[in-house]
């Protein structure tokens, strides 16, 4: 079944606006019959990046980037094709209608949900900035030099200590009891009564890459208070916390584009870093940082973080635990040092930008900083004690996936320590050769060459002009036929695109998510991600077919090759067979021009 119902998909390519979408984020100037700005997939000075008035589409001149409002926000946030359209609905009020995963099972309506929290967002704000309550809570913020641009800019709140307010709004706005609890916006006693999930804390609202709120972070302020110093959204279909990084809404596109992250403990040091400009910084979400949020960064293309977690023991504890998740994955790591008694956020208040980007421009390698702390622990400076951190860094080096940091990370630990690189990297190391055994090269399924071959032509079929469309949809009927395709989503889309292509002007993202399934829209990553020169549309559908018909030349052989060394085959079958191999290798296959 396709992604989304095709009278969704109809209704959102009518309303989506390509002009609204990129003005959104890139400056566009308006220039005779088109629209101009500098291109944000590439440095430059001069503007190439255009979109035609009326046109869907836009294209980049200097680049080649080129696509619709869907391929552009996938290629600028670095966002699933999924993601994309909810956020596109959201933005232009299309309810989405999602196709049945199985027979009885259909998507939840999110949407109440969302309005929900939303209504809450702005609850707790005007709480914290018109009650006497909230004027408590706006002290401590001014103390931790929060000013009220600061708190606007990021719509803290203030949950009430008195529950009957907060339940007494949610019966104003008419908000159920079903969605109050799915949303975790409350909890219900024994006996069935509702009440708050949050109550007397600052609100700090985490949201979804549209703005939407999915959950809060609420802080206590009354040392004396029940309850950790954190309390986050319980796990709602919304919320997800060991998948959630705060302030990933504010960060998303520097990070990917910088391919650098600043990680923080807590959500006042992400939303200041982020106001102070450093606009690639997250945070977790109060539990320990896991896998997956290491995954979610390593998704938009991160290859270096920087951990700016507190000076104290905990914090650098967490700095050793976080970073070998990092690390183990092939992600560069450096460690800020703090003081004792510092964090990102008092160093920006007590010494400014300058103060704390000295910090970060300190900050030592993770296997530095790994050796200091193991050295913390006994002395370094006896053989023992170097025996003693050598193994134990050697083993958490050892850990890594790839082979290559672990051979340069033991050659590293070894320059550290001032030993000779044999004693911690011998060459005969039973746990090294385990290590490399464990990490096999890519194979050809893993990489999935054909659907890297055949998603070539599919892409110059979505992108070739209307101009000399004829000709080249000419080329492709008179060599290309449906079985030639090895990937049967490259095969499927072959087979219905084709004669949309003929009847209409553009083909978009939307046409490709009404043919695919739920488990195969990953195939639109390679499509939209590469960036191709539309001009030359008929050359590359002719190498592309090339490639293609050369694969099946040269698998033709194989078989026969195979079929011949097998011997099992009546002499005369062997005799044809060979006759054939020689034909082939003669007749290397040429794409046919009309």
């Amino acid at each position: 079944m396709a992604l989304f119902s095709k009278r969704c998909l109809e209704e959102l390519r009518e309303k989506v606006d390509l002009c609204e979408v990129i003005s959104a984020y890139i400056p566009l100037k308006k220039a005779g019959g088109s629209y101009k700005a500098l291109c944000p997939f590439h440095n430059e000075k001069s503007p190439s990046f255009v979109i035609q008035s009326g046109d869907t589409h836009y294209h980049c001149f200097g680049c080649g980037a080129h696509g619709d409002a869907a391929s552009f926000i996938m290629n600028y946030l670095k966002l699933p094709f999924v993601e994309v359209v909810e956020m596109l609905a959201a933005r232009f009020g299309i309810p989405l209608e999602y196709q049945e995963k199985e027979p009885g099972h259909k998507e939840p309506n999110l949407a109440p949900l969302k309005t929900a929290l939303n209504l809450t967002k702005e609850f707790y704000h005007f709480h914290l900035l018109h009650t006497d309550e909230g004027t408590k809570a706006l002290e401590y913020l001014y103390k931790r030099g929060l000013d009220m641009p600061f708190i606007e800019a990021f719509q803290i709140g203030f949950a009430p200590a008195h529950e009957a307010l907060t339940m007494a709004f949610y019966q104003e706005k008419k908000i159920t009891k079903e969605v109050l609890l799915e949303a975790g916006l409350v909890k219900e006693s024994h006996s069935g009564k509702l009440y708050p999930f949050f109550s007397s804390r600052i609100m700090f609202p985490i949201q979804d890459i549209s703005g939407n709120v999915i959950g809060f972070s609420g802080r206590s302020i009354d040392p004396e208070a029940r309850g950790g110093k954190y309390i986050n959204t319980p796990e709602t279909p919304l919320f997800k916390k060991s998948k959630v990084l705060f302030g990933l809404n504010y960060s998303r596109r520097r990070i990917a584009k910088d391919q650098k992250a600043i990680i923080v403990e807590g959500q006042i040091d992400a939303l200041r870093l982020i106001h102070e400009g450093l606009n690639l910084t997250v945070a977790g979400q109060g539990t320990a940082f896991g896998v997956s949020h290491v995954e979610a960064l390593k998704k938009l293309g991160v290859t270096h973080v920087f951990l700016a977690f507190d000076g104290d023991e905990a914090g650098q504890t967490a700095s050793v635990k976080v970073g070998q998740l990092f690390q183990k994955v092939g992600i560069e790591v450096s460690v800020a040092i703090f003081g004792a008694k510092e964090d990102p956020d008092g160093v920006l208040r007590e010494k400014g930008l300058e103060g704390l980007m000295t910090i970060l421009k300190g900050a030592k390698p993770y296997i530095e900083f790994v050796v200091g702390r193991l050295s913390q622990a006994g002395k370094a400076d006896t053989p023992a004690g170097k025996n003693r951190i050598a193994k134990e860094a050697a083993g958490m080096i050892r850990d890594w996936d790839s082979p290559l940091m672990v051979h340069e990370g033991l050659k590293e630990l070894a320059r550290i320590l001032k030993v000779p690189e044999a004693m911690i990297n011998p060459t005969s190391s039973p746990i090294q050769t385990t290590k490399l055994e464990k990490t096999p090269s890519p194979t050809k399924e893993a990489i999935n060459v054909d659907r890297i071959l055949e998603c070539d032509l599919i892409r110059w079929l979505l992108l070739m002009k209307k101009s000399n469309q004829e000709e080249i949809l000419k080329i492709v009927e008179a060599n290309v036929t449906e079985p030639m395709f090895r990937d049967p989503v490259c095969q499927k889309l072959f087979r219905q695109l084709l004669p949309s292509i003929r009847v209409k002007d553009k083909i978009d993202m939307f046409d490709i998510a009404e043919i695919l399934n739920k488990d195969e829209e990953d195939i639109i990553d390679h499509i939209v991600k590469k960036r191709v020169n539309i001009d030359r549309a008929k050359e590359g559908v002719i190498t592309a077919i090339e490639k293609i018909l050369e694969r099946g030349w040269m698998i033709e052989r194989e078989q026969i090759k195979g079929l011949i060394q097998r011997g099992d085959a009546p002499e005369e079958e062997i005799l044809a067979l060979a006759k054939r191999f020689d034909q082939l290798k003669k007749d290397k296959p040429k794409v046919q021009m009309i």
